[in-house]
């Protein structure tokens, strides 16, 4: 049981810290102003490519699970974007889920599968 705690942690973690981003009022995030939406679409790139490099790793990288990890990603992403409209000033989106979330777990199995060949191709020669 413990083992199992320490593999899905980063993933679980990695859920907490979108959840709280996810929680701030939007009079609470900062504007960055000419920058502000590709700051902000980045971020959702960025948290979706990590947490789906976390899940992938806890399930061990393996092949035949990359799109369950995809799914469990976009699943994830729609809960928060549901619970968005439950915080002050926030909405959900579905364009965030089905393109910058998206985006991200795509872009992060893409390379993580890249790295695997590579160093499996490195490991057998």
């Amino acid at each position: 049981m413990r083992y199992l705690f320490f593999k899905w942690f980063p993933a679980m973690l990695t859920m907490a810290v979108i959840f709280w981003f996810s929680s701030q009022p939007s009079s609470e995030i900062p504007n960055f102003g000419l920058m502000d939406r590709i700051i902000k679409k980045s971020g959702h790139v960025f948290e979706y490519a990590v947490l789906s490099f976390w899940i992938w790793r806890a399930m061990g990288f393996q092949q035949e699970r990359r799109w369950l990890v995809w799914l469990i990603a976009i699943l994830y992403a729609a809960t928060d974007e549901y619970h968005q409209s439950f915080v002050p000033g926030r909405f959900p989106s579905v364009w965030d889920v089905a393109i910058f979330d998206n985006a991200g777990a795509l872009i992060s199995l893409w390379v993580t599968q890249r790295y695997l060949n590579k160093n499996d191709q490195n490991n057998s020669a």
